[in-house]
């Protein structure tokens, strides 16, 4: 049950979002520079990266909150630049990294931490970081949230 007030809701709804798209901002603006991709292929390729390196493109298109049609638009320009390949498999397709993308992702993971420090948790200190986590834990399906 809530404690906010009528109206808090809202203001904190927007608060939020107005926090979330300026870290965001930064944060991409200096990942994609650094790396040469756009945000969408960025997505997938530390997707595929955390995997392991490899996901069925059913269980990406999940983990991205994407549209399947949108997704497949992408990742055939992805393998078009040799960064990922797509293979079936019994009951779909299976998307990996090519040596391409990890060498996008590997070299790209850096600027994406300092961007992630400098915008983030450098402004959020140590104990704030830890509760953002916490509470976005608590929000997230399957991580103790709804």
């Amino acid at each position: 049950m809530s404690t906010v007030g009528s109206g808090e809701g809202t203001e904190l709804w927007l608060r939020w979002k107005r926090a979330y798209e300026t870290v965001r901002t930064a944060v991409i603006a200096e990942t994609t520079a650094a790396s040469g991709v756009s945000e969408p292929e960025l997505s997938v390729l530390a997707c595929l990266h955390e995997s392991g390196g490899s996901l069925r493109q059913n269980a990406l298109a999940a983990v991205l909150g994407w549209d399947r049609t949108r997704l497949s638009h992408l990742l055939t320009r992805m393998a078009d630049r040799g960064y990922v390949a797509r293979g079936k498999v019994a009951n779909g397709v299976e998307v990996a990294l090519c040596p391409e993308g990890r060498h996008v992702i590997d070299a790209t993971l850096p600027a994406l931490e300092a961007a992630t420090r400098r915008h983030l948790l450098d402004r959020l200190g140590p104990d704030g970081a830890r509760t953002l986590k916490a509470l976005a834990d608590r929000l997230l399906p399957g991580e103790g949230g709804g």
